[in-house]
């Protein structure tokens, strides 16, 4: 199996979803037909959501802490009793305050650890068992600016972003020859808000656009893969 689209109703887990981006990817992935489970911590939006995704599709909300090993355990046994194996997975999660050195906290920088690196790699062993058992599947990792470049007054975002990125690097190169596709997007500028309106949305990422990136990642030819994607708004200087 190349990518999702040799498997019919493919099962998509998206790790980490809010009203953002998070939204988007689970309407995206819908449309396509997927089955489509969303963790996160707030299980009321979850369920609400998976309620209102859009036909084809079909939705599954669950409280999972992204940031513990066991709750992630139990998240993907609820995905496979509903729905089967695993051929799609979104690594979207982070946790991290937006604090300098000094101000950063012992336990606020291991949340960010946590979450966005360890709980990719939980996330990632459950669902890449699933897919060497199918032959292949597709892992995406959500990356942002600071993934490449540190940013200033963001230590635990930066570490925590750096760390999912090397994962994603080191998956994609073990996994590969297996059949299962590990990408990297590196989002660099500002995602445009659900909730609020901006002086200049065309300087911000539509969700939605980012969405159709990361479907054209999981439907790739295998012949011509991409390990990493970077999206940034088209007012901005490469």
């Amino acid at each position: 199996m190349a990518h999702v689209t040799d498997t019919e109703s493919p099962v998509a887990v998206v790790a980490g979803v809010g009203p953002g981006l998070g939204a988007s990817l689970a309407r995206r992935f819908a449309r396509e037909g997927c089955r489509v489970a969303l963790f996160a911590r707030s299980e009321a939006y979850v369920e609400g959501l998976a309620d209102d995704l859009p036909d084809p599709g079909e939705g599954l909300g669950v409280r999972v802490d992204l940031g513990n090993p066991a709750s992630i355990r139990q998240g993907f046994e609820r995905v496979r009793e509903a729905f089967g194996p695993v051929d799609l997975l979104v690594n979207h999660a982070s946790a991290s305050p937006w604090d300098g050195l000094l101000d950063c906290t012992v336990r606020d920088f291991d949340d960010a650890l946590d979450v966005g690196v360890r709980g990719a790699f939980c996330c990632s062993q459950e669902a890449v068992s699933d897919m060497l058992d199918a032959g292949g599947g597709t892992v995406v990792f959500t990356g942002a600016t600071t993934s490449v470049r540190g940013r200033k007054g963001a230590v635990a975002f930066s570490a925590a972003k750096f760390g999912a990125r090397g994962l994603a690097e080191s998956m994609a190169r073990e996994l590969g020859p297996e059949g299962i596709h590990v990408a990297h997007v590196v989002l660099d500028g500002g995602i445009l808000p659900p909730d609020r309106e901006v002086d200049d949305p065309e300087n911000y990422l539509d969700p939605d656009a980012i969405a159709d990136s990361y479907w054209h990642l999981a439907t790739q030819d295998r012949s011509a893969w991409t390990l990493e994607l970077d999206l940034r708004p088209h007012t901005e200087s490469f």
